[in-house]
């Protein structure tokens, strides 16, 4: 986008209006980006918060050969994967329960009845913890093109891989999300 570069060039330059308003323009998708990895509102806002962060301190290192939205996207997914990487650690670390759960059935097994939550909310939570529950590869790459809509070649830029990879990792995401969501695949289209 033209409006964008010059926003860039100018917050490059330390005008903090130009990062703002690119702010303004971008907030909604990341803080979507950050909810749909975490499952988490509040952890979204954070880690939204801390991709602007990042991107203000290193707006100069930008270049033009990918878009603004597409550099931006590649930072907040940087921030998630450090969360998740710590999170992760201070999980196991912290963790008094050392049972092995695997023996309790699929991610979405558990809380599928429907307790008086509306439908609409209780899907959302079904396929939040579907695709909580697939490889991070793969939920990246479903996540940035299913839920957020961006073409093949953005999110090979933003994840830093090959398009066939891309493709890869979305065809093979979309497969274990639908045998994830089998079993609830009645109770879904009541």
């Amino acid at each position: 986008m033209d409006a964008d570069r010059s926003l860039v060039e100018e917050a490059a330059g330390g005008s903090r209006e130009a990062f703002d308003e690119l702010v303004r323009r971008y907030q909604g998708q990341i803080v979507n980006l950050a909810r749909a990895m975490t499952n988490s509102d509040d952890q979204a806002d954070d880690l939204a918060q801390e991709a602007f962060v990042r991107a203000w301190r290193s707006i100069g290192s930008f270049r033009s050969d990918a878009t603004f939205r597409t550099w931006l996207y590649g930072v907040a997914l940087n921030v998630i994967r450090t969360h998740r990487t710590r999170r992760s650690r201070w999980l196991r670390l912290f963790s008094s329960d050392t049972r092995d759960t695997s023996s309790e059935g699929s991610p979405i097994d558990r809380g599928t009845a429907d307790d008086g939550i509306e439908r609409p909310l209780a899907m959302r939570q079904l396929i939040d913890r579907a695709l909580a529950a697939l490889p991070v590869e793969l939920s990246e790459a479903v996540v940035l093109r299913d839920v957020e809509g961006l073409e093949y070649q953005e999110i090979a830029a933003a994840l830093g891989v090959p398009i066939g990879t891309v493709e890869s990792r979305i065809f093979r995401g979309r497969k274990r999300l639908r045998s994830l969501l089998r079993p609830v695949k009645g109770w879904i289209s009541r």
